[in-house]
């Protein structure tokens, strides 16, 4: 096994609020591992935890991303009382596998055993692409633990995987190779952030990751209603997605099955990377009003 690194308007938070944090200031999160037993897999999950009064949240990162996405919420004024809890998929980050065969399927199986090792009885959930995919799959699954779902562009659609779909439009021969072909394309993309993610792909993500990951996200786009499950999960739903997506074609069609939808300006498919405080304050103000109105 091969360890990569370890390294309403209620959410409304002015400037002054900020500069609250004190310089130096620590995330207060604790790093662990977390030794699990999936399908005879041994997994020895690496995950980041802040205790607090508030229901938890579980956000979950996207492909070729980690758990540090979210960290900075430890330092927001909005989830000061909040327990969080974040880790890196199997493939990603400072997780450690036995095997290198994963689907989507697979993570979900993941994340219902790693919320019972951590004995999360019942949560608020977050999922950014594959990691709302994940998500999806699983507030689906355990419809009673989770409280509410933040779908951060997760896949709901075919026309979701511009990124996956690469696996099947330029095959190569080898894992690195596709890596390689792979962040110079996304590289290239007119999109916010999409250069700063390309860049730390190589140590974010195992190249064998890619082919049954990204496999599994288009079937499960492709020959599930997945629009269906969303529609008939019975938690507070909100689609995040950034402005240069707006024109996704299903927008107006979540708002109509009573998923609340936001727009984050100056952002594409990485709001986290490219307007990290409008997306917080997005994700605080809808958790907000779910506990106003429980």
């Amino acid at each position: 096994m091969r360890k990569l690194y370890d390294i309403g308007d209620e959410s409304s938070i002015e400037i002054r609020d900020y500069l609250r944090i004190p310089l130096g200031a620590e995330l207060q999160m604790n790093p662990d591992t977390l030794h699990l037993e999936v399908d005879e897999v041994t997994i020895g999950l690496a995950y980041l935890r802040r205790e607090g009064t508030s229901p938890p949240l579980v956000c979950l990162h996207g492909f070729g991303s980690t758990k540090e996405d979210y960290a900075d919420l430890a330092l927001r004024p909005d989830f000061q009382d909040r327990e969080l809890v974040f880790w890196d998929a199997p493939g990603f980050g400072a997780t450690e596998i036995s095997d290198p065969e994963l689907s989507i399927p697979f993570l979900v199986k993941v994340a219902i055993a790693a919320c019972d090792a951590l004995k999360l009885e019942q949560f608020h959930l977050a999922g950014h692409s594959m990691g709302g995919l994940t998500a999806l799959m699983l507030a689906q699954t355990q419809p009673d633990r989770v409280h509410s779902f933040i779908d951060i562009e997760g896949n709901v659609a075919p026309e979701d995987c511009f990124l996956s779909r690469q696996i099947i439009e330029h095959p190569t021969p080898t894992p690195d190779a596709f890596l390689e072909g792979f962040r110079d394309r996304v590289r290239q993309r007119p999109g916010y952030s999409s250069a700063l993610y390309a860049a730390a792909l190589p140590i974010k993500v195992r190249p064998t990751t890619f082919r049954p990951i990204f496999a599994s996200m288009v079937d499960l786009s492709d020959n599930v209603p997945l629009m269906d499950i969303m529609a008939g999960l019975p938690c507070p739903r909100v689609f995040v997605h950034g402005e240069q997506n707006r024109h996704l074609s299903y927008l107006d069609h979540l708002s109509e099955i009573g998923v609340e939808v936001v727009e984050i300006p100056h952002s594409g498919h990485f709001p986290m990377y490219s307007n990290p405080p409008e997306l917080w304050a997005a994700m605080a103000g809808f958790l907000a009003r779910q506990e106003a109105h429980p």
